[in-house]
């Protein structure tokens, strides 16, 4: 006997990537449910960012299908709550069907694969298709050392931070010097905190150049539409992303500013005791990436609008270079430098464990063709480089959802 179904698809997240593709099924008549474990929608803005936040990319790349913006401020950058409003507005106008407060735990096929069973702590569901679009930041990455130091300095992940006000008066150590931790680093010292960066390989882009933003002539270029093929290495595809601002009308942000503007800028963090921490001796060589990667961002931008025959005047951007005159720490005392907290702004780790099945790479990563797995009716959403380098983004997501919609209605036949 066939087995009963409770809904033709079930898709595990409801943050931009489960949302999309729920719109395209239900675009086409399909039948869908949607499992999100937060208890309202658009989670990860919403309680994963601090209060400040604003957009990294210009509104006009805000592209939710059927929800792409269309207000008066294309090239500005909309500020947390209005993200968050954008997400609750899109459910209720398409009448999406999501349910909150439902985390999976296990996806398993149905013996004689004809569909499979999706376990809740509440219930066991069963579906012709799964699409797993909880995307790549589960846990919170945080290093085996942080456990060794002092309880006295207050420690918390970069998702956990809201506001300069929120942390313990003295010095801040802030670990990790891509998107987030070089915002917050900006953010505490404007404000007159003492403030330690352990830097990364992060690059850096400028906001603006030649008379757009730096992501809209990506755009233009096809450097957002990359495709795996073109990665150095399949490891490359969870590189930290090139810092950027969008608060206050976006800017750059430039490690070689922090340097004057007094931030204290150290090698990648190698270990911690109870009072100090050691570090690498790689601050110059960090620098030296983040200002290549600038330069090869530039160098890409000026050779699309030299073939494109575009009449616009050269630019020069500021060519820093304080941090390569920046003292080499290869130890610090945090007790003697007063440092009263730790933010750690190490990016996430992902965990596709709930997935029973044998499709994942020696990285754990999803081993599909634009998000199909060879398990028929199994597909992945949302993540970063899954048949474009744009995929897990705002401007992507939604082509991977059409796709995988349309891959589902192929698989079930046009009959709804």
């Amino acid at each position: 006997m066939p087995p009963k179904f409770d809904t033709e698809t079930i898709i595990i997240g409801g943050g931009q990537a489960g949302l999309a593709v729920g719109y395209h099924l239900m675009q086409r008549g399909r039948e869908a449910m949607i499992l999100e474990q937060a208890a309202q929608a658009a989670n990860a803005w919403r309680n994963d960012r601090w209060d400040s936040f604003a957009l990294l990319t210009p509104n006009w790349s805000f592209r939710l299908p059927g929800a792409e913006y269309r207000g008066d401020a294309p090239d500005g950058f909309m500020p947390r709550a209005e993200i968050v409003a954008c997400f609750e507005q899109y459910i209720q106008r398409y009448h999406l069907p999501v349910h909150f407060g439902v985390r999976v735990t296990s996806v398993e096929q149905i013996p004689g694969g004809q569909g499979y069973r999706v376990e809740t702590g509440k219930s066991s569901l069963q579906a012709k298709n799964v699409v797993v679009a909880t995307g790549l930041y589960q846990r919170p990455r945080l290093p085996s050392s942080s456990s060794s130091i002092s309880a006295r300095i207050t420690q918390l992940h970069s998702g956990q931070y809201r506001n300069p006000q929120s942390l313990p008066p003295g010095a801040v150590l802030i670990v990790g010097s891509a998107q987030s931790g070089c915002q917050i680093a900006e953010e505490l010292y404007q404000v007159g905190r003492k403030v330690y960066l352990c830097t990364g390989s992060a690059g850096r882009a400028p906001r603006r150049y030649r008379g757009k933003d730096a992501y809209e002539w990506l755009n233009l270029c096809g450097f957002l539409d990359r495709t795996p093929d073109k990665l150095p290495s399949p490891r490359a595809k969870f590189a930290g992303n090139p810092h950027l601002s969008g608060r206050d009308g976006g800017h750059t942000i430039n490690l070689h500013q922090f340097v004057r503007d007094g931030v204290v800028l150290l090698g990648r963090l190698n270990g911690a005791s109870e009072r100090k921490i050691w570090l690498a001796p790689d601050l110059k060589d960090n620098l030296a990436k983040a200002d290549k990667f600038e330069a090869d961002i530039v160098k890409l931008i000026d050779g699309y609008i030299l073939q494109a025959g575009l009449d616009l005047p050269p630019e020069n951007l500021p060519q820093l270079r304080d941090g390569y005159d920046a003292e080499a720490v290869a130890e610090l005392d945090l007790q003697a430098e007063g440092v009263a907290a730790i933010i750690w702004a190490l990016g996430y780790e992902f965990d596709f464990s709930l997935v029973k099945l044998p499709i994942f790479d020696s990285d754990g990563y999803p081993i599909q063709k634009r998000g199909a797995t060879e398990y028929p009716g199994i597909f992945f959403m949302g993540l970063p480089w899954l048949s474009k380098q744009k995929s897990g983004l705002l401007i992507g997501v939604g082509e991977d959802a059409d796709y995988i919609a349309s891959a589902i209605t192929a698989r079930e036949g046009n009959n709804p």
